[in-house]
């Protein structure tokens, strides 16, 4: 009999967001794959690790993905990620693939996902909570009230017509570009939040585009609030 695959949201950075199916799931595995050659320095196992200390008692895999815009290197990357938790599969181990916030947002797993689901395997999503409600609920503030619509936007791409979109907009992965979104966010009105690294040993709070760096790191998330 073969394993199955579980792709596994551990939430956005706080241990105590992570839920009790997820805890179970990840128990119940005999293998523990994350995104990154290097194991114990992603995330989330960081994450995974204070909820559940015995995680290093289980076999642990690493799934090396390039943060790049290479199809190419992508395709590859991803093909051998597939290939070295289908190998798992087959011996009849479950595999939890960890992956912060939910599955089905923005995420690496999905990728490993498809393939692997492709060729036969038993799949499963495990839903997380997501960054944009953590990062609203610390922030306390409603997401979206009445008939306001949400618009979940990459960061990293042109922004430019998005903001323009009526109701709430949640930029995702801004990082990088977080100079030009700034600008961006300037000329636009709104509430607007930041919040980098929340529920994380370095998360700091920002209100008012005003106050948002011209420099932050990966998991910084933006929401811009229409007002009523």
């Amino acid at each position: 009999m073969t394993g199955t695959l579980y792709g596994v949201g551990v939430g956005p950075g706080d241990p105590e967001l992570l839920t009790l199916k997820a805890l179970r799931l990840i128990r119940e595995s005999q293998v523990i794959a994350v995104p990154g050659a290097s194991v114990t320095e992603t995330v989330a196992y960081k994450i995974v690790k204070q909820a559940y200390p015995a995680l290093d008692e289980k076999e642990l895999i690493g799934l090396e993905m390039p943060m790049t815009k290479d199809e190419k290197l992508l395709k590859e990357s991803h093909d051998r990620a597939a290939a070295a938790v289908e190998e798992c599969l087959r011996a009849g181990k479950d595999v939890a693939f960890l992956t912060l916030g939910d599955p089905t947002v923005y995420s690496t797993y999905l990728y490993v996902h498809k393939r692997v689901e492709a060729d036969g395997f038993p799949v499963e999503i495990i839903s997380g909570i997501t960054s944009f409600c953590a990062v609203a609920a610390r922030m306390n503030m409603g997401l979206v009230e009445k008939s306001q619509p949400l618009h979940v936007i990459p960061a990293s791409y042109q922004i430019q017509d998005a903001l323009k979109l009526s109701g709430t907009k949640v930029l995702m992965k801004a990082g990088r570009k977080m100079g030009e979104v700034k600008r961006q966010l300037l000329e636009q009105p709104g509430e607007v939040v930041m919040i980098e690294n929340c529920g994380m040993e370095k998360e700091r709070c920002y209100r008012g585009a005003e106050e948002i760096p011209e420099e932050a790191g990966y998991y910084s998330l933006i929401i811009v609030k229409e007002e009523l």
